[in-house]
């Protein structure tokens, strides 16, 4: 793949803490001399490296980091902290060791001594769910930015401080990443940073170290089986986020049994928030309108005072994801009418890459760009584009590959169910067969309308303007599942492209983008 991979933002003047008070600290076994070292970083990979860092060595799928500390080492490495079995490894890298039975459970906690994360003094805002994690982070940055708050963020689509902006490679970054991307926030006078953190960050100790000020739920849905034996499993892993080791207080949207059941299992105060009528919630929302271009809605606090604004994207779900980010600035101690007035006239002014964004001009076929792969997302924006779209709509889309497996039936259903004509094409293979995965979307499909029209183009170029052919003035595409992202990754090539540039290209080819 061609550009420049993802660089991690990094504290410009990092201050230097002794490595024998950080042996001292965490209790490591110590080989080697260590009493005149000085540390000002940490790394888990030793191409990413910086003079005076510490080296953290774990064990991987296919070898042990602990056996590329030499060239840790040669980076600028000045100690390794890994496992026993690591440390025998490295002996020969010439690195002194810290000695620690999970290095990687260790990381995060390390990583924040080093960066002296506890002194942050920025509101730090986490945000777990299936769907709607990077909406959420966006809006907060959105309405932070109103109420003249410089604000910071990381998700699945980039890490930002102020404008400056990085690419993602993890939804949630690796321990010694994010704290670093703190640290540097620090320096910049950043006062609050909203963090998307998966499941996989929790069960990965990627977000240890961390105390939040307030976290979300979004909700929770069929996605990540590959990684967690059930959906119990699953739920779980992201109620790590609501415990007092991990959080202070807690927003949960209540309109599905998870979330109900979150609330229950809480170890931390939570307000609860309702998109549905009738359920019982302290904050409650209401979809005023629905527009191909924006959603107003009003959300009335547990006091009777109410807020009316408008995002500038599709759907109920989006309006949730607006509301969430409003009540956890409110449960950090933001007013409420003062929000208000921040958003009240021109709305909420976020841009968030890939999500139902709007691609195409006014004239011919709305295009929406969608991140969406699971069931879910594929059902809560398909109603969405429904509800503004007085034509037909089109949906294209594909599977991963080398991921759960057992929801693609379900995806190919809920698109035959929701769509009017499918054109089923190939996302991430990786090492897959493309023709399986194809298939199985399209089984999926048949199943649920056995008479859905429905056309089969792998390659993606091919398949978006195929698309564009079926569609006209007052229709609609929904492109799902590349979003942001600028590569097709197959058999571990990554390709470069990008559905939101193909895109606009295609309909400026059909002549209606100028």
């Amino acid at each position: 793949m061609t550009g420049s991979p993802p660089t991690a933002l990094r504290p410009q003047h990092p201050s230097p803490r002794s490595l024998r008070g950080l042996a001292d600290a965490f209790g490591f076994e110590v080989r080697g001399g260590i009493d005149d070292l000085d540390v000002t970083g940490v790394a888990i990979a030793s191409g990413s490296v910086h003079g005076g860092d510490l080296y953290v060595g774990v064990p991987g799928r296919h070898a042990h980091g602990a056996d590329y500390a030499a060239q840790a080492a040669a980076n600028g490495a000045v100690a390794l902290l890994t496992d026993a079995a690591g440390a025998e490894r490295a002996a020969e890298s010439g690195l002194p060791v810290l000695v620690t039975p999970d290095a990687r459970a260790a990381l995060g906690e390390v990583a924040a001594w080093i960066h002296r994360t506890a002194e942050n003094p920025a509101t730090l805002f986490g945000v777990t769910g299936t769907n709607g994690k990077t909406s959420v982070v966006y809006l907060l940055d959105a309405v932070l930015r109103r109420l003249g708050v410089v604000a910071g963020l990381t998700s699945t689509a980039e890490r930002r401080i102020g404008d400056e902006v990085v690419t993602s490679s993890l939804t949630t970054p690796e321990a010694s990443e994010l704290h670093a991307l703190l640290a540097r926030m620090r320096e910049v006078d950043v006062r609050a940073v909203g963090i998307e953190v998966s499941a996989q960050a929790l069960s990965r100790h990627r977000v240890d170290g961390i105390v939040f000020d307030v976290v979300g739920f979004t909700n929770l849905s069929h996605d990540h089986l590959d990684d967690y034996a059930s959906m119990l499993e699953y739920f779980d892993a992201k109620r790590e986020l609501f415990t007092p080791e991990r959080a202070r207080r807690g927003v949960v949207t209540v309109d599905s049994e998870w979330g109900e059941r979150l609330v229950a299992e809480s170890r931390i105060p939570v307000a609860t928030l309702a998109i549905e009528p009738g359920v019982d919630a302290d904050w409650h929302l209401t979809v005023l309108d629905e527009t191909p271009v924006q959603t107003r809605f009003r959300l009335e606090a547990p006091d009777g005072r109410a807020l009316e604004t408008s995002i500038p994207l599709i759907g109920r779900y989006n309006a949730a994801n607006a509301a969430l980010a409003i009540v956890m600035l409110v449960e950090a101690g933001n007013d409420l009418d003062l929000i208000a007035g921040a958003v009240a006239e021109h709305g909420i002014d976020a841009y968030i890459p890939g999500r139902t964004e709007r691609v195409s001009g006014d004239r011919g076929p709305v295009v929406y760009i969608d991140y969406g792969h699971t069931p879910d997302a594929f059902t809560q924006a398909l109603e969405a584009i429904r509800r503004t779209t007085e034509g037909r709509v089109v949906m294209v889309f594909g599977a991963d590959g080398d991921r759960d497996t057992t929801k693609r039936a379900e995806m190919g259903a809920i698109a035959a169910r929701g769509a009017d004509a499918l054109v089923v094409t190939d996302f991430h293979p990786r090492w897959e067969d493309p023709a399986a995965i194809r298939a199985a979307l399209i089984a999926g499909a048949k199943a649920a309308v056995p008479d859905r029209e429905i056309h089969e183009i792998a390659d993606q170029r091919a398949a978006f303007r195929h698309a564009l052919s079926l569609v006209g003035e007052g229709d609609a595409i929904l492109y799902a599942g590349p979003g942001h992202e600028d590569y097709q990754e197959v058999a571990g090539v990554k390709h470069p492209y990008s559905a939101r540039d193909d895109a606009r290209l295609a309909l400026q080819e059909a002549g209606w983008l100028g």
